[in-house]
């Protein structure tokens, strides 16, 4: 979901950003009352996220800026496609133009990942997740766009869920302690999640009744050692440095989620150009 008011301030920020105290160029040589059609058009193949965040742009510098758009989120485009058509004040769509294409350029890139990994692990019953490695202020876009793609989103922010990571473990002293603790101060309708590195902390998240429990960076024996363990009494989460050589081979050790930090901290964008019609 995207939350408007958030997106607006958001977009402001990012427009002030580049506008700064006017842009030299397009006033310099465009007329305020010129009017202007052009499209967004697909120069490599993927899945497209951000239509109307992209629309958003141009709108926030001029309401009369009509952008349509030729495909919707999700859609899969080719080389030469047209995503969208904009037309209105000249000004306005240069001066949106940079900060449009930015943004549907890497959501569609996060959309374009996360549906690739997620056809690597199509016929096994884990789900491909993101994680908090987002390009700060860009989070609820990042992870809108994963959603696109197929994927689901682990917690939006700290205030989602009781995640107990290895230096919680080192602060507190034991996986049981952490858990003991979180339980009995956390919100009751938060769920707790332990991280564990080895089966002897399998053995006492289980023991703690955790909710789930996040495989990190074992290897596909050891994760099939969890599985079985664990034997449904958790979610496993499998997590470090999963992308397309290996993720296939972690959905069949039997994991629940798969989470992938790559889907987002260095995604590359989907290449995208605009152009007026001559």
């Amino acid at each position: 979901m995207i939350n408007v008011l958030a997106l607006d301030d958001f977009l402001k920020m990012a427009l002030n950003e580049d506008i700064g105290w006017g842009d030299v160029t397009t006033d310099s040589l465009i007329d305020a009352s010129q009017k202007s059609k052009g499209g967004l058009y697909a120069k490599e193949t993927g899945i497209i996220a951000g239509i109307k965040v992209a629309g958003r742009v141009f709108s926030l510098l001029d309401k009369n800026v009509v952008f349509t758009a030729c495909k919707s989120d999700g859609s899969a485009v080719k080389v030469g496609d047209k995503i969208a058509e904009v037309e209105g004040n000249t000004r306005a769509i240069l001066k949106g133009e940079r900060v449009a294409l930015n943004i549907l350029q890497r959501m569609s890139g996060i959309a374009t990942k996360t549906h690739h990994l997620c056809e690597l692990v199509k016929g096994y019953p884990a789900k491909v997740a993101d994680t908090r490695k987002t390009l700060p202020g860009f989070r609820m876009l990042d992870k809108y766009s994963v959603a696109v793609g197929g994927g689901i989103n682990h917690r939006m922010c700290l205030s989602d869920l009781v995640l107990i990571k290895d230096n919680h473990i080192a602060a507190v002293g034991s996986v049981s302690k952490a858990v003991e603790l979180a339980r009995g101060k956390a919100p009751f309708s938060v769920k707790i999640e332990v991280e564990v590195g080895n089966m002897k902390e399998l053995e006492e998240a289980v023991g703690a009744k955790a909710d789930i429990i996040m495989l990190d960076n074992m290897c596909c024996n050891a994760m099939k050692q969890a599985v079985q363990f664990v034997n449904h009494r958790a979610l496993l989460e499998a997590s470090g440095n999963i992308d397309e050589k290996n993720i296939a081979e972690v959905a069949a050790a039997g994991v629940d989620i798969i989470s992938c930090g790559s889907l987002t901290h260095s995604v590359k964008a989907l290449d995208i150009s605009l152009k007026f019609n001559k």
